[in-house]
């Protein structure tokens, strides 16, 4: 299994909350996206990606996942998925809600019965964005039911989450026990060259086995050089450099910089087309030195910014 796995989120629905560098002008045609999809996903698997992340939420890309693997004998794939949200904007672009929430034993339970497709290569059955807000953490019910997922089908059973406080709520699930025993053993957190909070943690995993999936390497497109984001000019600076050094384009810095800090068990490249997923698998093919980690550790930036300005981010 490569250090890189391949997140569906980009593949399943036309829109996404990321900073693109150009925009399509042709109409959407379901039929052409659900055969672009499954093109992605096949050239991920020969390339060597065997961690396959996807969820309901995602619009198509679940049911993508699901028919690709219909077609595959290999043990080594590994499919993690998630409940919790559901894809509602039915590929408008101009959709005001892209997406909804709902943390309810009865969405569970739904969605779950649904994602058994991807059997038996489904491995890991995340909570889909974990927060305190919503008392997923507390509700017996909806642990109970988790517990007993785990338990009948040998899964992983995991939480996402991001945001300032990720951290906290990292900790608290890493807390949560049933029968005696640990519920949440997987993490699919946001690391990347800005948000870097994760680090304050990383003992956690390191010393309790947990595993450490990351997600939003490239800090939804912010770590390109982009001329609205002016106060990133230093981290572009290093980065282009670095870049030109390694033969690499700027999303294999962030993604060897992810690897290199933090030792994850997989990093999620987001790529949407071919070309992007080979420039992403271009990141194995070099390490960072100690000094050249340390100084991309220094353009951290605070997480409040960070998380305020992602909230500006559209869907795209």
């Amino acid at each position: 299994m490569t250090a890189i796995g391949f997140g569906t989120a980009a593949i399943g629905r036309p829109q996404y909350i990321n900073l693109k560098s150009e925009q399509k002008t042709s109409v959407f045609k379901l039929t052409k996206f659900k055969l672009e999809s499954i093109e992605v996903i096949q050239k991920a698997y020969d390339i060597g990606i065997r961690y396959f992340d996807t969820a309901p939420g995602y619009g198509i890309a679940e049911e993508m996942m699901s028919k690709w693997l219909s077609h595959q004998n290999d043990p080594d794939v590994e499919v993690a998925t998630k409940w919790g949200y559901t894809y509602t904007a039915d590929f408008n672009p101009d959709a005001l809600i892209h997406e909804v929430k709902d943390h309810r034993l009865v969405k569970l339970n739904e969605q779950f019965a649904n994602s058994k497709k991807l059997l038996p290569y489904l491995s890991t059955y995340q909570v889909h964005s974990a927060t305190f807000e919503t008392g997923i953490l507390q509700n017996r019910e909806v642990i109970h039911r988790l517990a007993a997922i785990k338990e009948e089908y040998n899964l992983r059973i995991g939480i996402t989450t991001s945001g300032t406080n990720q951290n906290d709520v990292i900790l608290a699930a890493s807390e949560v026990i049933f029968d005696r025993k640990v519920l949440f053993d997987t993490f699919q957190v946001t690391y990347n060259l800005f948000d870097q909070q994760l680090q304050e943690i990383i003992p956690l995993f390191n010393t309790s086995g947990l595993r450490l999936i990351i997600k939003e390497a490239m800090a939804n497109g912010r770590v390109f050089r982009n001329p609205n984001y002016p106060h990133y000019e230093k981290n572009y600076q290093i980065c282009e450099e670095l870049a030109r050094k390694y033969k690499v384009g700027v999303d294999a810095i962030a993604l060897r910089f992810v690897i290199d800090s933090i030792h994850p068990h997989t990093v999620l490249s987001g790529a949407n087309q071919v070309s992007q997923l080979h420039q992403n698998m271009k990141a194995l093919s070099f390490r960072l030195t100690s000094d050249e980690i340390d100084q991309l550790q220094r353009l951290k930036v605070n997480p409040i910014e960070y998380w305020n300005e992602r909230k500006n981010l559209t869907w795209q």
